[in-house]
């Protein structure tokens, strides 16, 4: 079986890293280096159990422009980057370029937006794609060609395929967006209908199929739901384009084996030296 493509929710994971691992772990020049440790070691091991073709790394905005002008108040809820991830951030793409993985950086667009078009154009191209992130809007992208690799702790992942999702939600891949219009989404800032929770939610959708058609029902739904309905159609439609990934022109990327011996020394240089120990060893195996 082919290699697949390993995109990288950049984000996501350097987030996740920085709030696992102290910012007591520093550099020879005293920052720390916790965020590029943890996403480093979480990415080895994906690579190490799929042996991807290629890795890309995907970073965006904070928040697409669009989706700001969509709903003003998305993603206004999160707090300024902590001061000890600044320089790690601009040290990224220095760093994840040394293990000889893709960079790819969006100016308008959103992480998730581009991790969703090299889905499309790696399985288009007859490939398979694993997405490594934290997002539950990338559920979206699932198909019989397209994973989501959950980070399950402990450096596991979490295989997500269209039987998971339908297990999480209890909807298509297709129907996610549809869904986190309904039911809303905290971590973005969308409040959803009112009124409408999950079971709600997963329950008009198996019925009803897509947004559009709950909005186009003339009666039949409980009075609650048929106001909420009426009353939030525009602002309804709005969240689930907010929930929808972007169209992204992008090439197939080339093949990009692991580069062990730059790897090491670029972690030996960050002060990480049981991770340069680790792909010194690897590349003698």
């Amino acid at each position: 079986m082919p290699s697949a493509l390993l995109a990288v929710d950049a984000p996501s994971l350097l987030y996740r890293a920085f709030h696992a691992l102290p910012k007591t772990i520093t550099g020879p020049d005293g920052n720390s280096v916790n965020a590029l440790l943890g996403t480093s070691n979480l990415v080895l091991q994906a690579v190490e159990r799929y042996d991807p073709r290629a890795v890309v790394f995907c970073f965006g905005e904070e928040a697409a422009h669009y989706r700001v002008e969509l709903y003003p108040t998305y993603h206004a809820d999160r707090v300024d980057m902590p001061e000890e991830l600044v320089p790690q951030w601009a040290d990224a793409r220095a760093f994840f370029e040394a293990f000889g993985w893709i960079v790819l950086r969006h100016d308008t667009l959103e992480a998730d937006d581009l991790l969703g078009a090299l889905a499309r154009v790696e399985s288009t191209a007859g490939g398979d794609a694993l997405l490594f992130t934290g997002d539950r809007d990338m559920f979206q992208c699932v198909g019989d060609s397209v994973t989501v690799l959950w980070p399950a702790g402990k450096g596991e992942t979490e295989p997500i395929g269209p039987d998971e999702v339908r297990k999480r939600y209890g909807v298509r891949p297709d129907q996610v967006p549809d869904f986190i219009a309904l039911r809303g989404d905290p971590s973005d800032g969308l409040p959803g209908a009112k009124g409408i929770g999950e079971k709600t939610a997963r329950d008009l959708l198996r019925e009803h199929g897509t947004l559009d058609a709950l909005l186009q029902l003339p009666r039949g739904l409980t009075p609650r739901v048929y106001g909420s309905l009426r009353d939030q159609a525009d602002e309804l439609r709005a969240f689930r384009s907010i929930a929808t990934l972007q169209p992204v022109q992008i090439e197939r990327p080339p093949d990009a084996r692991l580069d062990k011996v730059k790897a090491a020394k670029a972690a030996r240089e960050r002060g990480m030296n049981r991770l340069a120990d680790r792909l010194e060893a690897w590349g003698e195996g």
